[in-house]
C-alpha cells in the first residue's frame, strides 16, 4: 500500500491556476440563483408578473439544473467534462442576453429555464476535474473547500451584485454579468483544464433523463398550486404524476449495471445525512434570499445598494466559515460541527421569525449567523460526500451534492418563498375580502406601486393593510425554515456518527486506498 501512496504529488502553480478557472463556472452558477433577490420589486413593477409567475421566473432556473445535472454529468462522462464546460458556458452566455432583453413574465421564465439547461452542462464536471487535477489528499480538501466557499459565497454576492446594478441600471443588466466571466472562462478553460472523460461510462439513458424531470417538475408545480390555489385535483394530480415518475426512476436505476444515478449510494448513512444537511441548509438560504431582499427594500424602505450592503457581513463571515472548518472538523466530529452549523442557520432564521419588528440591524445580524453556518455546512457535508464513497463513484456522489444544491434552492423558494405569499394572500382576504383577488395584490411590490397611485389617505390605507400581511407572511416562513432545520440538526447528529475518520486528520490509509482505486478506474 505504500508503493500505492508514494506517486501522490503536491499540486504545483499549473493546477491552482487550474482551479481558479474552475471556480468561475461555479460563481456564475450560484450567482445566477440568488442574482434576482433584489430584482424581485423591479421585475414585479415592470414586467407584472402574477405571484405563481414571479416565483416560477425564480424557480425555474434552479429547477432545470436540479433535473438535468445528473443527464449532463453523464453526456460529459461521454464527450469530455472539458468539453462540455466549454458548449455550456456559450449556451449560457446566449440565455443570459435573452433573459436581459425579455420583455414580458413569459419570455424570462423561458430564458431563465434556458440559463439552467445550459448550467446544467458547467457543474458536474467541476468536482470531477478537481478529483482529477489534485491528487494529494492535502490539496484536494483545500480545493474542495475553495469550491463550497464559492458556491455559497457566491449565492450570497448574486443579490449584492444585483443589489449595485440595480441601484443606477434597469433590472435587466444582471444578467449581463455573466458575459465578462465567459469572455475570460472559455479561452482560460481550454488553456488550462486537462480533458477528462469516463473510459467505461455505459450507454447514455434519455428515458431516466425524462423520469427525473417528471418527478422534480411535478412536485415544483404542486407545492406552488397548493400554496396559491389550495389543495385541489390538479394538486393530487401533479404529486401522483411525481410520486410515480421517481419511483420509476429509481426502480431503473436499480435494475440497471450502469445508472445514470447510483441510488444505491443513499444506503450510505453518512452520505445520506450529508446530502440531507446540504439540501437544508441551501433551503434557508435561498427562502432567506427570496423574502429578505423583499422586506429589506419594500418594507425598511432600503435601495437596492444599501440592502445590498446589509449582506456583506454574511458573504465575508460565509466564505471565512468555510475556510475556519477544516482545521476545527481536525479536532471535532463531524457529527458535532454539522448540527452546530445548522443550529446557527436555525439562530439566524429564528432571528427573522421571532422578531415582532423588522429591522436593518436585526436583518444584517441574522444573514451574519445564517452566512457562518452555511459556510461551515456546505465545506464539511460536500467532503463527506465524496469520502463517504469509493473514489470511483465521485462523479456520481458529486453529482448528487449539486443536484441536492440546487433542489434545496428550488424548495427554499418554492416552499418558503410559497408559504409567505400564501399567508400574504390569506391575510390579505381577511382585510380586503374579494379585492385581494385583483392582480395588483398578487405580490407585495405590484401593491405598493398601486398604493402610489391612489390619494395620500387611500394609499396609505393600502400600505397600512399590505405591508403587515406581508412581514406576517415572512415571520411564518422563517419560523417553519427554523423548525425544519432544527429536526435536520437532530438527524445529522445521528447519522454522521463514525464520520469522524473520513474528515482531516483521519485514517490515511484509508483515504490512500480510496485514491489509490480511483487511479486505476
Amino acid at each position: 500500500m505504500t508503493t500505492t501512496l508514494a506517486p501522490q504529488l503536491r499540486a504545483g502553480r499549473r493546477e491552482w491556476a487550474g482551479l481558479a478557472v474552475l471556480m468561475i463556472p461555479v460563481l456564475l452558477i450560484s450567482i445566477d440563483n440568488t442574482v434576482l433577490g433584489f430584482a424581485i420589486p423591479a421585475i414585479s413593477t415592470g414586467l407584472h408578473p402574477t405571484g405563481v409567475q414571479l416565483l416560477w421566473i425564480v424557480d425555474i432556473y434552479a429547477l432545470m439544473l436540479a433535473g438535468l445535472l445528473v443527464a449532463m454529468g453523464s453526456l460529459g462522462d461521454r464527450l469530455g467534462r472539458r468539453r462540455l464546460l466549454l458548449i455550456g458556458a456559450a449556451g449560457f452566455g446566449l440565455a443570459s442576453l435573452l433573459a436581459a432583453f425579455s420583455t414580458s413574465a413569459e419570455m424570462l421564465i423561458v430564458a431563465r429555464a434556458l440559463l439552467g439547461v445550459f448550467g446544467a452542462t458547467l457543474m458536474p464536471s467541476t468536482l470531477s476535474l478537481i478529483r482529477n487535477i489534485f491528487a494529494h489528499d492535502k490539496d484536494r480538501r483545500i480545493a474542495i473547500a475553495t469550491w463550497a466557499a464559492m458556491f455559497s459565497g457566491g449565492a450570497a454576492l448574486g443579490p449584492i451584485l444585483g443589489g449595485i446594478l440595480l441601484e443606477h441600471f434597469h433590472w435587466s443588466s444582471i444578467f449581463f454579468i455573466n458575459l465578462p466571466l465567459i469572455a475570460l472562462f472559455i479561452p482560460a478553460a481550454a488553456l488550462l483544464l486537462p480533458e477528462s472523460r469516463d473510459p467505461n461510462p455505459g450507454r447514455f439513458d434519455p428515458f431516466s433523463i425524462i423520469l427525473s424531470m417528471l418527478a422534480l417538475t411535478p412536485l415544483v408545480f404542486a407545492i406552488k398550486h397548493a400554496m396559491s390555489e389550495g389543495v385541489d385535483i390538479l394538486f393530487w394530480a401533479s404529486l401522483s404524476v411525481a410520486i410515480i415518475a421517481g419511483a420509476s426512476f429509481v426502480l431503473r436505476q436499480l435494475a440497471t449495471p450502469n445508472p445514470m444515478l447510483d441510488v444505491r449510494l443513499f444506503a450510505n448513512r453518512v452520505f445520506t445525512s450529508a446530502v440531507v444537511s446540504n439540501l437544508l441548509s441551501v433551503m434557508g438560504l435561498a427562502g432567506f434570499l427570496y423574502f429578505g431582499t423583499q422586506l429589506l427594500q419594500l418594507v425598511l424602505g432600503l435601495s437596492p445598494l444599501e440592502a445590498a450592503l446589509v449582506l456583506i457581513p454574511g458573504l465575508v463571515t460565509s466564505i471565512a466559515a468555510g475556510y475556519l472548518v477544516v482545521p476545527i472538523v481536525a479536532r471535532l466530529e463531524p457529527r458535532i460541527v454539522v448540527p452546530s452549523a445548522l443550529a446557527l442557520n436555525a439562530v439566524g432564521m429564528g432571528i427573522v421569525a421571532f422578531t415582532p419588528e423588522h429591522s436593518v440591524v436585526g436583518m444584517l445580524l441574522a444573514f451574519l449567523v445564517l452566512g457562518i453556518g452555511l459556510g461551515g455546512a456546505e465545506v464539511i457535508t460536500n467532503d463527506l460526500i465524496l469520502s463517504a464513497v469509493p473514489a470511483r463513484k465521485a462523479g456520481a456522489a458529486s453529482a448528487i451534492s449539486e443536484t441536492a444544491y440546487e433542489f434545496g434552492s428550488v424548495l427554499g423558494t418554492t416552499v418558503l418563498g410559497g408559504l409567505s405569499t400564501f399567508v400574504y394572500g390569506s391575510a390579505l382576504q381577511s382585510t380586503l375580502g374579494d379585492r385581494a383577488d385583483r392582480p395588483q395584490f398578487e405580490t407585495l411590490g405590484s401593491a405598493l406601486e398601486h398604493a402610489g397611485t391612489l390619494s395620500a389617505a387611500a394609499g396609505e390605507r393600502i400600505t397600512e393593510v399590505v405591508v403587515p400581511a406581508f412581514e406576517l407572511g415572512v415571520q411564518w416562513a422563517a419560523g417553519s425554515a427554523v423548525v425544519l432545520v432544527l429536526v435536520a440538526a437532530v438527524l445529522t447528529s445521528f447519522g454522521l456518527k463514525g464520520a469522524g475518520r473520513l474528515m482531516p486528520g483521519a485514517d490515511a490509509t484509508a483515504q490512500g486506498e480510496k485514491d489509490a482505486l480511483h487511479s486505476q478506474t
